[in-house]
């Protein structure tokens, strides 16, 4: 049985992240998704690495598609507690498919680098079953069926309430960033002094998801707090052009983490008395209130930027005064086409008389 060490982080003088499970396979394996993926998705992979071979407490080479199937199990946990919300006991059924993403990435990777013992990926890509209507030909069903959930939003009020929580000038920034300009949380740690265009009311996103740059206008409150903690809060002479640094103790000067943001968050929450608002819930907000408000789809896809339009299109679902004088138009015109028959064959039948 092999037990690997604690996951070890590390930042090097120039800020980057890097991470060390104590595997020589592993360890160049996060080196490799160092090289290619932002900050979160490294952290993510290296946290899922170290959750299977906890669980599996194998050496890599070893694991069988058999292991897979017992990690899966355990993920599940206990099948008595079943989630109203998705119908999925244990680990939600995102996690599991991402940790099981994470772990074929892995060995992908073992089977290109062509020097190790691996020749097949331990990771099934899913299970084969026949296809509807009877007939012989099979597809192939995923190991973990992810639901198309919708994404929860907060109320005006619940915005509202949660800004006014905030302590500085630089949490209601961050904030506003996120919830009038759909900025995701690794966007806002990302931005730099000269991302920020002051004058035309704009912010260039350099380290959006993907590596894909944009430029997206955001609403005069988050320049008005922005200039504030700036001027107030933010101190001077840094080494770093991050805008958003700690403003205290031992890290004060240094950019803030997303674990200081997710901090933040959870205090501010607490204060306003509210069960949600996560920094991806905030994004949502956004995104929904100004589809609502007439922004077309592909606005809302650039604004977001999301590469495909697909991934917009969620948002249709929750513009519910959208959908709902969408559903009137339409159904007023069903209704006068209805009334125009109804006539015509009133007028034929005193015709016919």
């Amino acid at each position: 049985m092999t037990t690997f060490p604690c996951l070890v982080r590390s930042v090097s003088t120039s800020g980057a992240v890097r991470y060390r499970l104590g595997d020589p396979l592993v360890d160049r394996y996060l080196e490799f998704v160092a090289g290619r993926a932002r900050p979160n998705t490294l952290r993510a992979v290296a946290f899922d690495l170290k959750t299977f071979f906890t669980v599996v407490a194998k050496d890599p080479v070893e694991v069988r598609p058999a292991d897979v199937f017992e990690f899966l199990a355990d993920q599940r946990g206990d099948r008595s507690v079943v989630r109203m919300i998705d119908r999925e006991s244990g680990l939600s059924a995102r996690t599991i498919a991402r940790r099981l993403s994470s772990v074929s990435g892995f060995y992908a990777y073992l089977i290109a680098r062509g020097d190790t013992v691996v020749a097949t990926n331990p990771v099934p890509r899913g299970l084969s079953t026949r296809r509807a209507g009877g007939t012989r030909a099979s597809r192939t069903a995923p190991l973990v069926r992810v639901p198309r959930t919708l994404p929860t939003i907060l109320s005006p009020a619940e915005a509202d309430r949660l800004v006014a929580a905030l302590r500085t000038e630089r949490d209601r920034a961050m904030v506003l960033a996120m919830l009038l300009g759909g900025l995701r949380r690794c966007e806002v740690l990302g931005l730099r002094l000269g991302d920020v265009q002051v004058a035309d009311r704009r912010v260039f996103i350099v380290e959006g998801k993907g590596g894909h740059h944009r430029v997206v206008p955001v609403a005069n409150r988050f320049f008005d707090a922005l200039g504030d903690y700036l001027h107030d809060e933010r101190p001077d002479a840094l080494a770093t052009d991050r805008v958003f640094v700690a403003l205290k103790g031992p890290r004060r000067g240094q950019p803030l983490s997303a674990e200081g943001v997710d901090e933040i968050m959870a205090g501010a929450r607490r204060r306003a008395g509210l069960d949600r608002a996560t920094c991806h819930q905030l994004r949502h907000t956004c995104l929904t209130r100004l589809r609502e408000a007439g922004m077309a789809l592909e606005a809302v896809q650039a604004q977001a930027g999301h590469l495909s339009i697909e991934f917009t299109r969620v948002y249709l679902h929750l513009t519910n005064d959208w959908l709902a004088a969408e559903y009137r138009r339409a159904a007023a015109l069903i209704d006068a086409d209805v009334a125009a028959v109804a006539d015509m064959l009133a007028l034929q039948d005193l015709a016919a008389r």
